[in-house]
């Protein structure tokens, strides 16, 4: 059973985007085609700056400290929401719209200090000083 659900869900999911389709298109008329052709414009514009911004992103995260992983998650996450706004559909649209209105996870980044380290003041004593 379980090897069915997914293929059901994937053969369901563009089946209903069609049913939705059709009737809001009796709702609303012609009004939702240039909804669609501009909802593909703003995916496939995501998908760009995403991938654009990924060497950039990884880059500041090594430079501040943050994980790696967090910073490809929010990439996936504009990559995602892009390829659900070019997949034409009112719900596959609502679904990229809530993951680009996702909060971004904060990171606790622990503190740079090393318990190891003891601070102190010194001076220098050179070995002709030790024998006086």
């Amino acid at each position: 059973m379980r090897t069915l659900l997914i293929p059901l869900i994937l053969l369901g999911f563009p089946a209903l985007e069609i049913y939705v389709l059709v009737e809001l298109s009796g709702v609303v008329g012609w009004w939702l085609l240039p909804w669609l052709l501009s909802s593909a414009i703003v995916g496939g514009w995501l998908v760009r700056e995403a991938g654009a911004m990924l060497p950039l992103r990884l880059l500041a995260a090594l430079q501040s400290g943050h994980s790696l992983s967090l910073s490809l998650l929010i990439g996936f996450r504009t990559v995602l929401a892009g390829l659900l706004l070019i997949f034409p559909g009112i719900i596959s649209d609502f679904l990229a719209l809530i993951l680009l209105l996702l909060p971004h996870p904060k990171v606790n980044m622990p503190n740079a200090a090393n318990d190891d380290v003891i601070d102190g003041e010194w001076t220098r004593v050179n070995e002709h000083d030790k024998l006086r």
